[in-house]
């Protein structure tokens, strides 16, 4: 695997509403069901593209990235005062233990999944608490997204998941993407 960031040059290509094509925001409430006084992050939030359709179902929204300057473009789009944007690699994340009562990436998975980061979120999601993972999938065509060899296939995922004490409840397989709902 080739673990990388977003360029920061491309980050215009983020907030591109054709992206819903691949995650629409309706998905993406209905698997993370949030509850609202519930405090989630979005693991590698980019320019805020989802953190903005969570952040109106949740008590807090941390927008967790690596790179300060996509938090730039994130500010240019009026940050919801429930937002709170966080520059922090997900293998180390400022949280308290079972801090948060869910998280989600959406096409960052294969940027960031390791052994220890699957430990990191086991930390800070508290017991029962969901993680939502879509992202690109390593039996899709390679039309959309990174290189094919860059990706994880759904079984990867879920094993990655298990191995970190989630228990995957739900797993979409599609075209170009996978979804994986679990709780920890």
């Amino acid at each position: 695997m080739g673990f990388h960031t977003f360029p920061v040059e491309r980050a215009d290509k983020l907030e591109d509403p054709s992206r819903y094509r691949f995650c629409s925001r309706e998905e993406l409430v209905e698997m993370l069901a949030p509850e609202t006084e519930d405090v989630v992050a979005d693991l590698g939030s980019g320019t805020g593209f989802y953190s903005r359709d969570i952040a109106p179902f949740v008590d807090t929204l941390y927008a967790v990235d690596l790179q300060e300057e996509m938090h730039e473009y994130h500010r240019e789009e009026e940050l919801a005062a429930n937002v709170e944007l966080v520059t922090a690699g997900i293998d180390s994340l400022p949280f308290e233990d079972d801090e948060l009562d869910g998280a989600f990436s959406t096409m960052t998975h294969h940027e960031y999944a390791t052994d220890e980061t699957m430990a990191e979120l086991a930390r800070v999601i508290r017991p029962n608490g969901r993680l939502v993972t879509v992202d690109w999938s390593a039996d899709g065509t390679g039309e959309d997204g990174p290189d094919v060899d860059e990706r994880f296939g759904v079984d990867e995922v879920v094993d990655q998941l298990e191995d970190a004490s989630f228990t995957v409840e739900r797993v979409y397989d599609r075209l170009e993407t996978l979804a994986v709902v679990a709780r920890r």
